[in-house]
C-alpha cells in the first residue's frame, strides 16, 4: 500500500465520522430560530452573506454533500461544465456527474438539486429582508434602510442571474422561453416558470435600484456589497441579455469601475511562481510528496485585502470550514479531496494557448495534473497542511471588468478602446510590451475571440468561464486531459451543458409549467 492510498483511507474515515455529527445549516445561528420580524435587519444581512460560504445550504437536512459549500461550490460546477476545468481524478465521486455530463441529463441528480435549493434559499432570505423593509416596491427612507435594501436587492438579482445561466440552454434568446420561477416576496409559493425576459427585467431592475441606493455607502468590509459591486453585477446582466443598447451600458458601467480606486492584479500577485523539489518522492511523480517554495509571496489568491479584490469572504477559524470547502476541493495545500486524489486542473488545450512569456503560464503545473498550484494556494505551502480553512474566498475583482469593457467595446466596433482595455490587463501579465503587441493587429471576430480567450485564462477557476462561454455563444472542445469526452465539441446551448430543473421542484410545484 502506497502512502497516497493511506491518505485516501484516512480522508474517507474523516468524512464518515463528520457525516454523523454534521448539523443542518439552519441550526447553526440562533437568529435563524427567530422570525424575520423578530430579528434585526443587520443580523439578517449578515446571515444572507453567511449563506454564501456555509456548508449544507443546498442540501436537505441530514444529507451531506461535500460539494455543497455555497457560491464557490457552484463556481466549480460552472467551470467544469465550461470545459475549462478538468476533473483529473474520480476516487471520491464528487463532480463526476458534472464532468461526465450525466447530471445534465438526469433531473434526479443531486448536482441539479443543490444549486437550485441554494439560489432559491438566497432569494428567500433576500425577500425576507425586502419584506421587512416594506416590500419589493418600497422606497426606504433612512440611509441605513436604503443600504440594507440595496444589498438585499443585489443578492436577489445575483441569485436569479445564476439560475438563468445554469438552468437554461439559450441564455436569453427571444426572451419568450420560460426558464425559472420568480418569487418577489417571502410568502409566495409554487410560482410558474417565468420567461427569460421577465427574469432579466427583474434582475436589471433590482440591480439598477441597488446601484442607486448604495450610492454613498461605505461598507465595513469587502464581504459586503457596495455600489461598485452592484455595478459589476449589473454589467454582467446587460452583457448576458444583449438587447439593443446593452453593450453600451456594459461599456459605461465597466469604464466607471476602471476609474475607481481598484488597481489591476499585479504581475507578482498573479502567480506564486512556485518552485518544486521532487527529491525524496517515491514514486518521483507523486507531486503530493514534492516540496514547494513561492518566488512571489504576493501570489496565492488567498487574501481578501488584495487591492484588486472587490468582493469576497473573510474566512477565519471561527467560520468553521474544513475539508468541505472550495479550498478543500481545489488546493493541494489543503487537507481534502484535491490533495488526496481528486485534483482539478486546467484544460490542456487552454493551457497550450497561454503564451510562454505570460506569467499565468506558471499558475499551472502540467506534471501535477495541470493543477493551479501556482495560482491558488494556502500561504504555508505545506502539502495537505491547511486543515481549518483561513484562506479567503474571492467573488469579484477589478480585472474582469477590463476584460468585459474590452468585450463591450469590441461588440460596438470601438476596437481601439477594446484593445486599450485589453492591453492594460496584459501589461500586468507580460514583462515586455512586445509580447502582447499582436493585439494591435486584431480586428472583428479575431479581436472578440482573443478577448474571450484572455477571459478564460485570466478568470480560470473563479466561476466566470461558463458565463463567458454563454455570452460569446462559443463552441468548446475538451482537451486531451479530460477523463470524459476528450476531444469532443459542445456548443454553448447544448442540452448537456445546462442543469435540469430538479425532480423535487417538478413534484412539489404543481404550477411550474403553467
Amino acid at each position: 500500500m502506497t502512502k497516497r492510498k493511506i491518505i485516501y483511507m484516512v480522508l474517507a474515515a474523516t468524512s464518515l465520522s463528520m457525516a454523523s455529527c454534521k448539523k443542518d445549516f439552519l441550526e447553526k445561528t440562533p437568529t435563524e430560530k427567530l422570525t424575520p420580524e423578530q430579528t434585526s435587519t443587520e443580523s439578517l444581512i449578515r446571515g444572507l452573506y453567511a449563506q454564501m460560504y456555509q456548508t449544507g445550504t443546498g442540501s436537505d437536512k441530514d444529507v451531506r454533500n461535500d460539494d455543497d459549500f455555497g457560491q464557490k461550490g457552484y463556481d466549480i460546477y460552472s467551470d467544469i461544465l465550461s470545459g475549462d476545468m478538468v476533473l483529473e481524478g474520480v476516487n471520491y465521486g464528487w463532480y463526476t456527474p458534472l464532468a461526465n455530463l450525466t447530471a445534465t441529463q438526469n433531473y434526479k441528480s443531486q448536482a441539479d438539486y443543490i444549486p437550485w435549493k441554494y439560489y432559491y434559499g438566497l432569494i428567500y432570505a433576500a425577500n425576507s429582508i425586502i419584506d421587512k423593509l416594506g416590500g419589493t416596491e418600497a422606497v426606504p427612507q433612512t440611509d441605513a434602510d436604503k443600504y440594507y435594501y440595496g444589498q438585499a436587492k443585489a443578492i436577489r438579482a445575483y441569485a436569479y442571474f445564476y439560475l438563468a445561466n445554469l438552468y437554461s440552454n439559450e441564455l436569453y434568446g427571444t426572451g419568450a422561453e420560460k426558464i425559472v420561477p420568480i418569487y418577489i416576496n417571502s410568502s409566495q409559493i409554487n410560482q410558474p416558470k417565468a420567461t427569460a425576459k421577465e427574469v432579466f427585467d427583474l434582475i436589471i431592475a433590482d440591480l439598477t435600484q441597488a446601484t442607486e441606493l448604495l450610492d454613498g455607502y461605505s461598507r465595513t468590509s469587502k464581504g459586503e456589497i457596495d455600489q461598485d459591486v452592484a455595478k459589476g453585477m449589473l454589467a454582467y446582466a446587460y452583457a448576458a441579455r444583449q438587447s439593443s443598447g446593452d453593450w453600451q451600458k456594459v461599456a459605461d458601467l465597466t469604464s466607471s469601475l476602471m476609474s475607481s480606486s481598484y488597481p489591476l492584479t499585479s504581475y507578482e500577485q498573479s502567480s506564486g511562481q512556485l518552485e518544486f523539489n521532487k527529491s525524496g518522492a517515491d514514486p518521483e511523480d507523486d507531486y503530493s510528496q514534492w516540496t514547494y517554495k513561492a518566488k512571489s509571496s504576493a501570489g496565492g489568491f488567498n487574501n481578501l485585502e488584495t487591492a484588486s479584490w472587490m468582493w469576497g469572504a473573510d474566512i477565519q477559524i471561527s467560520t468553521n470550514l474544513d475539508l468541505v470547502s472550495w479550498w478543500g476541493q481545489m488546493d493541494l495545500f489543503t487537507y481534502s479531496y484535491a490533495y488526496a486524489g481528486d485534483p482539478k486542473g486546467i484544460d490542456a488545450g487552454l493551457y497550450d494557448q497561454i503564451k510562454a512569456a505570460d506569467i499565468r503560464k506558471t499558475q499551472f503545473i502540467p506534471e501535477a495534473d495541470y493543477m493551479p498550484i501556482g495560482k491558488f494556494f494556502a500561504p504555508d505551502l505545506i502539502v495537505g497542511g491547511q486543515r481549518i480553512i483561513t484562506a479567503d474566498y474571492i467573488y469579484m475583482r477589478i480585472d474582469e471588468f477590463y476584460l468585459l469593457n474590452a468585450e463591450a467595446n469590441a461588440h460596438q466596433g470601438n476596437e481601439n478602446q477594446a484593445k486599450e482595455s485589453l492591453k492594460k490587463l496584459l501589461a500586468q501579465r507580460f514583462k515586455n510590451a512586445g509580447d502582447y503587441g499582436y493585439v494591435d493587429n486584431l480586428s472583428g471576430q479575431s479581436l472578440l475571440n482573443e478577448i474571450y480567450l484572455q477571459t478564460r485564462i485570466e478568470m480560470w477557476g473563479e466561476g466566470k468561464s461558463y458565463l463567458a462561454m454563454k455570452r460569446n455563444k462559443a463552441t468548446i472542445t475538451r482537451g486531451e486531459n479530460h477523463l470524459f469526452f476528450a476531444g469532443d465539441q459542445f456548443p454553448y446551448n447544448s442540452d448537456k451543458l445546462s442543469l435540469k430543473i430538479p425532480q423535487a421542484e417538478t413534484i412539489n410545484n404543481p404550477n411550474l409549467n403553467n
